[in-house]
């Protein structure tokens, strides 16, 4: 398994959390990962974006040209990186904020409900969750469910913990949806 994953969204959408906690996950499970958040204006309310890349094998290059996956929280998330990626690839699209379908057909596309999913559970803020737990159930060979819940624990900071059982069930309520 090889997976260079883009997961974007708005400054503020736990993107940079949400590759960071995917890495720790798949770390944990014996895999090679590369994590290139993408810090900047985009902190502000722009587009930001997190690239990860899980493999098997060892990693010759952190850099992401064309990726295999794509989660998109936003609509320009969606349009920014829809062209790039490779046939075949994952397209999970957040259909809570993002109105329209992406245009490729030689991809794989899926949407959730990722705002709807986190605020049902609990939380107005956690949709990263919720978009976390469905990759997992569409590509179950990145990393487990339980694996990624326990890098919550490494992760979030000390003052932030007492959030994770709240992400824990939005990851969870991803999964099943």
């Amino acid at each position: 398994m090889h997976e260079e994953i883009v997961i974007s969204g708005f400054g503020g959408q736990g993107v940079l959390l949400a590759g960071k906690l995917l890495c720790i996950a798949a770390m944990r499970e014996g895999k090679h990962v590369s994590h290139i958040p993408s810090y900047g204006a985009e902190m502000r309310g722009g587009t930001a974006n997190c690239k990860v890349i899980i493999s098997d094998d060892e990693i010759s290059s952190p850099v992401i040209d064309h990726p295999t996956i794509v989660i998109a929280l936003n609509t320009p998330s969606m349009h920014k990186f829809e062209p790039k990626m490779t046939k075949k690839g994952l397209m999970i699209f957040n259909s809570s904020l993002i109105p329209d379908t992406p245009k490729r057909t030689d991809i794989q596309i899926e949407s959730v409900k990722a705002n709807e999913i986190s605020e049902a559970a609990g939380s107005l803020r956690a949709a990263n969750m919720a978009a976390l737990g469905f990759l997992l159930k569409v590509k179950p060979e990145i990393a487990s469910m339980s694996a990624l819940e326990e890098a919550l624990d490494e992760a979030i900071s000390a003052r932030n913990k007492q959030h994770n059982p709240i992400n824990i069930k939005i990851m969870e309520a991803g999964y099943k949806s």
